[in-house]
């Protein structure tokens, strides 16, 4: 499987050879590197283990908070609790 999004671009799947010759075809017609095992794409931390994969948008939320200055922030349920 290939997915490309805009500039970004990542290859999976469990035939290694064909894997392999994609990668040879792509950097022969275009400008393309070659980044290692996948561990974010378009912002999405990707974890793979022998269970499956995980996909998961936490770094980007922890971003958010703390450019948005509210990483010290309690939580809804947090406060809720408290009453």
């Amino acid at each position: 499987m290939l997915v490309v999004y805009v500039d970004d671009s990542a290859i999976t799947g469990d035939d290694t050879t064909g894997i392999d010759s994609l990668k040879k075809y792509l950097r022969k017609h275009f400008q393309t590197n070659d980044l290692g095992s996948l561990e974010y794409f378009l912002g999405i931390e990707v974890a793979i283990s022998k269970k499956g994969i995980l996909l998961s948008r936490r770094k980007y939320v922890l971003d958010l908070l703390l450019e948005a200055g509210m990483l010290e922030c309690r939580s809804w349920n947090a406060r809720i609790q408290e009453y």
